[in-house]
């Protein structure tokens, strides 16, 4: 029984062993597979990290690459606009020129013997008034032509005639030197310069839009000139800003014409008011209507090239931001724009007095 009791207990060690020894390999490989995981997430983790410093790396070189393409956009806008301007500037100067010598020329003799003409028609009329003296009673032939041609009212007339051609002439000559002053053909270069003749010269030359056409009443405008020194500017430049802000009230007033009742056009004929002033060595220059305005999206955008809200073939959307290159980026100064819908705009200049 004792035997029998230490076989079975050998049997039973000799299966505890066996037991011992498949729990030790499954435990083997158990820490191996272990080990194995560990390694293969290792790697899995580094593999991850290498790719999210990939996809980070890409969208730094994307972002960079789309701040560069962005970047080479605006210069190629601003090139194109500068492009713009400088073709626009010089068809303007080729178109001045060729005023001045088409014009300029004749209307100079018209203009200078018109004062010769009026002595001549005034000693020629003195001549007729002695004949009449010296022979009181002509002949039939004579008395008979003067009652045909009514020679009082000729001689009334011829003076009236003189008086309107020598009017006509003045203001021709008024023209054509407002575009020379305008474009500033003889003057391209930085120097001094008075803006309230570059004013005075551009309102001149948008003088028949602001007559009265029809039912359409005439725009008023007032000029509020304060007491400002000749600055040093590119004057033919910033008379282009000039005429493209004026422009650009007078469409303003026009559209808010459309809008309304001829009668209430005539009530409230529109204005556009000028005031210069210099404020801390700044010479200011305040352009205001009382148009139709414009709503805060567009005011924001109004200086962005190519941008406009007039009809295709109206405008290029290139007026404001070359006015605004020119006054900030060519003179240092300020451009700025304040508008109400159904109030009207007010644009500020800001030049530097001196440098």
């Amino acid at each position: 029984m004792d035997n029998v009791s230490f076989e079975q207990l050998q049997q039973r060690v000799k299966q505890l062993e066996k037991q011992n020894r498949l729990l030790q390999k499954q435990l083997t490989r158990s820490e191996a597979n272990r080990v194995a995981l560990e390694n293969s997430y290792e790697i899995q983790s580094k593999l991850v990290n290498r790719v999210i410093q990939g996809l980070e790396k890409s969208r730094t070189e994307a972002e960079n690459r789309s701040h560069a393409l962005q970047e080479a956009f605006n210069n190629l806008q601003a090139m194109q606009t500068k492009l713009v301007e400088s073709e626009k500037m010089s068809a303007l100067g080729v178109l001045v020129a060729g005023i001045a010598h088409e014009i300029n020329n004749p209307i100079n003799f018209i203009h200078g013997n018109i004062n010769h003409a009026c002595i001549y028609v005034q000693n020629l009329i003195d001549l007729l008034n002695l004949y009449q003296e010296v022979y009181p009673e002509p002949n039939h032939r004579i008395t008979s032509l003067i009652e045909t041609i009514d020679l009082d009212f000729v001689i009334e007339d011829l003076f009236k005639l003189l008086n309107s051609m020598q009017m006509g002439s003045d203001r021709i000559c008024r023209i054509v030197a407002g575009l020379r002053t305008f474009s500033r053909l003889d003057e391209a270069e930085y120097k001094e310069a008075d803006l309230h003749n570059g004013l005075d010269s551009t309102l001149m030359l948008l003088q028949h839009r602001l007559s009265a056409c029809g039912n359409r009443p005439a725009i008023t405008v007032v000029r509020d000139y304060g007491q400002v020194p000749r600055i040093p500017c590119f004057s033919g430049q910033l008379n282009q800003v000039f005429m493209n802000i004026l422009a650009n009230a007078i469409d303003a007033i026009e559209e808010l014409y459309a809008k309304r009742t001829p009668q209430e056009n005539q009530h409230h004929p529109g204005c556009i008011t000028i005031c210069t002033s210099i404020i801390n060595h700044w010479v200011k220059i305040s352009i205001s209507d009382d148009g139709l305005g414009m709503t805060e999206q567009v005011k924001n955008k109004i200086f962005n090239p190519f941008f406009t809200t007039k009809p295709i073939g109206k405008g290029t959307g290139l007026g404001m931001s070359i006015s605004y290159q020119i006054v900030v980026e060519k003179h240092g100064g300020k451009l700025d724009c304040f508008s109400t819908l159904e109030k009207g705009t007010e644009f500020v200049i800001q030049i530097p007095a001196s440098h």
